[in-house]
């Protein structure tokens, strides 16, 4: 079994601000609720409802990839004003907890794309505000290891929700009904946590010859030289990242997990990464944010490389999901660490969402080629060319790091 639930230690607790905690609470509870979802939603969507591998790419695109188109509007608004960080990320995580219930409804695929595209919408607007929060509050000095206390927290939900959704599953005769109805209730404790304790997180208005937080004054920051080729790493990267659903379906597949065994897979992921999301983000704070970010990658290319081969021992699940979480540790929160140091405090929550907005265009250009992939050449030819993908935009990476990073 994965190891058990252990939180961030009290040192780091108490070096970041209240804040990023209270932040942290916000997104451990929101995370129960998404990942009970999460957890089922494959099986939900090719057992269930008898979806191909091409058919479950797309709507795994549209889950993953969709926020892309409202990422950037997200981050404008929130800018604007002198920053309503907290008003959009209210209005974004309100709109996910909505979308949980109306999975209750939709049984085909055009629904069922419909209610994710609304959710990712929710998750496209409040994840660069609430990420501009945790950076305005933090000094340059101890961002990541702020970003790794918020990412322990929020995978401590991660945790939880698989758990949650097995419980239910194992428990109930309409198994799949009451996963969503019980995500929807504690979606909605979320929603009123962040309304009661989180700071509004305005910000001094910018100085009369700094910039100004406009659509174009955030597109101009791509001509800064470290944001943009952050920007472009975090891309190309992101369109060799082969989704978490499908490694979860890989690794079922070669070992013959049972259907009711399904739901525990994300633990090993959630797990890794709540016990190295801290020491990740010290590290990162202590050696430089590139190499971490890039070390993390080369866990999921050794994960990768461990799906491939002929390999059927008993630690194979263990050690694919330890690297997994070892991958979203030492990237997740080390990525807004180190684009946080190249974007003006008036235009943070801008900046931050150009680099999402990219990084998750890719991952859904990845999740559509991946299950074109599989449906027409197989899982394995699928995961060759991925894993070639990745060695290839890892290396270019390397060579093309920002000058302010190590």
């Amino acid at each position: 079994m994965p190891a058990p639930q252990r939180p961030p230690p009290a040192r780091a607790l108490a070096a970041v601000a209240p804040t990023v905690l209270a932040l942290g609470t916000v997104s451990l509870i929101t995370d129960v609720s998404s990942e009970m979802v999460t957890a089922v939603l494959p099986l939900y969507l090719v057992a269930g409802l008898g979806l191909s591998p091409l058919g479950f790419g797309l709507l795994d695109g549209v889950y993953n990839g969709f926020s892309a188109l409202v990422r950037l509007l997200g981050g404008h608004v929130a800018d604007r004003g002198g920053g309503r960080h907290k008003t959009v990320a209210c209005l974004g995580y309100g709109i996910s907890a909505l979308c949980k219930p109306l999975l209750l409804l939709a049984h085909s695929l055009t629904p069922i794309g419909l209610v994710l595209a609304a959710d990712r919408t929710g998750k496209g607007l409040r994840t660069a505000p609430r990420d501009a929060l945790i950076s305005l509050s933090s000094t340059p000095e101890s961002r990541g290891r702020a970003f790794g206390v918020h990412r322990a927290m929020d995978t401590a939900g991660a945790l939880l929700g698989p758990l949650v959704a097995f419980w239910i599953l194992r428990l109930t005769v309409d198994g799949y009904d009451a996963v969503f109805t019980v995500s929807f209730c504690v979606a909605a404790v979320g929603v009123l946590v962040l309304l009661l304790f989180v700071p509004g997180g305005r910000t001094a208005p910018p100085a009369d010859d700094g910039p100004r937080p406009t659509l174009r004054g955030a597109l101009g920051l791509l001509r800064e030289r470290d944001l943009r080729r952050i920007a472009l790493c975090a891309l190309l990267l992101g369109l060799a990242t082969v989704s978490d659903s499908f490694v979860y379906l890989l690794l079922q597949r070669r070992l013959g997990v049972p259907d009711r065994w399904f739901a525990l897979l994300p633990l090993g992921t959630a797990a890794a990464f709540l016990l190295l999301a801290v020491p990740a983000g010290r590290l990162a704070d202590r050696v430089g944010r590139w190499r971490i970010f890039l070390a993390g990658h080369g866990a999921l290319l050794a994960a990768y490389a461990l799906l491939l081969t002929s390999w059927h021992g008993s630690a194979l699940p263990y050690a694919v999901l330890v690297l997994h979480g070892a991958f979203y540790a030492a990237t997740d929160g080390v990525l807004m660490a180190a684009a946080s140091d190249s974007v003006p405090e008036a235009l943070r929550s801008s900046g931050l969402a150009l680099v999402q907005t990219g990084q998750a265009l890719a991952r859904f250009a990845c999740s559509l080629a991946f299950g074109a992939l599989w449906t027409v050449w197989g899982d394995r030819a699928a995961l060759t060319a991925s894993a070639l993908a990745l060695a290839g935009c890892a290396a270019f990476s390397f060579t093309l790091r920002p000058k302010g990073t190590a």
